[in-house]
C-alpha cells in the first residue's frame, strides 16, 4: 500500500493525534476501483461524498486536487483507491469546531482477485441500528460491520468458509451484506432493500437502480431465502452471484450473468476476460 496525507491543500507526514476522524469516526470515505490510472465512477463517488459532507456539515478538499493526487498515486495502473476525509483537527470534545480544515488520505491497494465460484453467504447476528440521519452515507464509523465480520471466528465449522454475511436491522428486515448491497430476483422482478433507516447507498447499487427496473422495498429473511437468484455488489468487486446461503443453494442464473456483462460495458475495470468466463 502507498498513501498520501493532507490537511486542507498541504501535504503532511501523518494524521494529527487530535484528528476527529481518528478520535470519533467524524468523517467519510470512498473506495474506488481504478482502471489504467482512471476512476470510471469518480463522479458518482464524489457526489456521494458531497451528500455525506452536507449531512455532517463538514468541508471537503478541492476535487481538482484530489483528482490530481489520485492520478499521481495510480500512475496509470489498476487497483483500488481509498479516499478518507475527516472533519479535521478539533481538540477534545464532541462539538464540531468552526472552520476546521479537512484531513484527507489517499491510499492505493491491490485489485481484488476474481472469484472463481459464486459467493457463499451466512446470516450475521450483529444487527444494524436504525439512524436515518446517517443512513445511506459512507461515514467512518463501521463498528457494526466490524463486529459482524468478527463473527466468523466463533461460527460453526459449516459457516466459516462464508465469503460474506447478510445483516438485518434491529427490527429484523434484511439490509445488506457487511460490505456490499443486496439484490434478489423473485417472480421475474429485482428487489433491493431500502436504505432510508440504515445501511450504505452503494455506488454500484445506484448504477443498477439507474440501469434496470428495481423495486426498493423492505425484505424479510424469507424473501431472500425463497428468491430465484441473489447477488451482492459493491464498487470494488462489482456484481457477485450468490451460490449458497445456509442450506439454500442457487445455480448460476442467466439474468445475473447478463447484468455482469452490462456492468463490464459500463466500467472497464469489471471487464471479464475469456479465461474468467463461467
Amino acid at each position: 500500500m502507498s498513501a498520501r496525507c493532507f490537511i486542507g491543500t498541504e501535504p503532511v507526514a501523518a494524521i494529527p493525534g487530535q484528528d476527529r476522524g481518528f478520535a470519533y469516526g467524524d468523517g467519510l470515505f470512498e473506495t474506488m476501483r481504478a482502471h489504467r490510472g482512471a476512476l470510471p465512477w469518480w463522479e458518482a463517488h464524489w457526489a456521494r461524498l458531497v451528500r455525506g459532507a452536507a449531512r455532517l456539515r463538514m468541508t471537503l478538499p478541492e476535487p481538482a486536487q484530489v483528482i490530481a493526487e489520485s492520478a499521481a498515486l495510480l500512475a496509470g495502473g489498476d487497483g483500488v483507491l481509498k479516499l478518507i476525509v475527516s472533519r479535521g483537527h478539533g481538540g477534545r470534545g464532541y462539538a464540531p469546531p468552526a472552520g476546521a480544515r479537512p484531513t484527507w488520505v489517499l491510499s492505493r491497494h491491490p485489485q481484488p482477485s476474481v472469484a472463481a465460484t459464486a459467493v457463499k453467504l451466512r446470516w450475521c447476528q450483529t444487527r444494524l441500528a436504525l439512524q436515518p440521519a446517517l443512513a445511506g452515507i459512507k461515514h467512518c464509523n463501521r463498528l457494526e460491520q466490524v463486529l459482524a465480520r468478527a463473527e466468523w471466528d466463533g461460527a460453526p465449522a459449516s459457516e466459516r468458509d462464508a465469503d460474506e454475511g447478510l445483516m438485518r436491522s434491529t427490527e429484523g428486515d434484511v439490509v445488506c451484506a457487511t460490505s456490499a448491497n443486496l439484490f434478489v430476483l423473485r417472480e421475474g422482478r429485482w428487489r433491493t432493500p431500502e436504505i432510508d433507516r440504515c445501511g450504505v447507498a452503494g455506488v454500484c447499487r445506484q448504477w443498477l437502480l439507474d440501469t434496470i427496473e428495481v423495486e426498493e422495498t423492505v425484505l424479510a429473511v424469507d424473501d431472500v431465502e425463497a428468491a430465484d437468484a441473489v447477488f451482492v455488489c459493491n464498487a470494488v468487486r462489482g456484481i457477485l452471484p450468490v451460490g449458497r446461503l445456509g442450506a439454500r443453494v442457487w445455480p448460476p442464473h442467466e439474468h445475473v450473468a447478463a447484468l455482469q456483462r452490462r456492468l463490464a460495458e459500463a466500467h472497464p475495470g469489471f471487464a471479464i476476460s475469456s479465461t474468467e468466463q463461467p
